[in-house]
């Protein structure tokens, strides 16, 4: 199947299956034409791809794991040794992301609750217009 196809099947436009090509993601074949050929099995490689970049992986990552990984019951199962040591990896990559945007957003809330009143009042006021509030000097 060609690009156009591909794209229509798995909802990724086509300019994003051109990167995942670059990425070493998915390896068409190519006509004398120059076209791409899609294989029928490129439409859940594509699949995954996009649980796996959801889930938080990069594009490299995927790379690696993405040939030791089979589809079971529409779940994603690790076929390879080591692969587990790398989700775990990177599990704990994603874990530690989650802590310092919860630090982060602990901060800002503390900065945002030593308002003095008057100015929290006009940023309710601002917030409920939709307006900026404006700078006097």
């Amino acid at each position: 199947m060609r690009i156009g196809e591909l794209s229509r099947r798995t909802g990724v436009h086509e300019r994003l299956l051109r990167y995942y090509e670059e990425q070493h993601l998915l390896s068409p074949e190519r006509r004398p034409s120059g076209y791409r050929e899609y294989r029928e099995d490129d439409v859940t490689t594509v699949r995954r791809i996009r649980s796996l970049l959801a889930a938080g992986l990069s594009t490299a990552t995927i790379a690696t794991i993405l040939p030791c990984l089979r589809e079971e019951e529409e779940r994603l199962v690790p076929t390879c040794a080591n692969l587990l040591a790398d989700l775990l990896s990177e599990r704990k990559r994603i874990s530690q992301a989650i802590t310092d945007l919860q630090t982060s957003r602990s901060a800002l809330d503390d900065v945002i609750a030593a308002a003095p009143t008057d100015v929290a009042e006009r940023a309710d006021i601002a917030a409920t217009t939709h307006a900026t509030p404006t700078t006097r000097a």
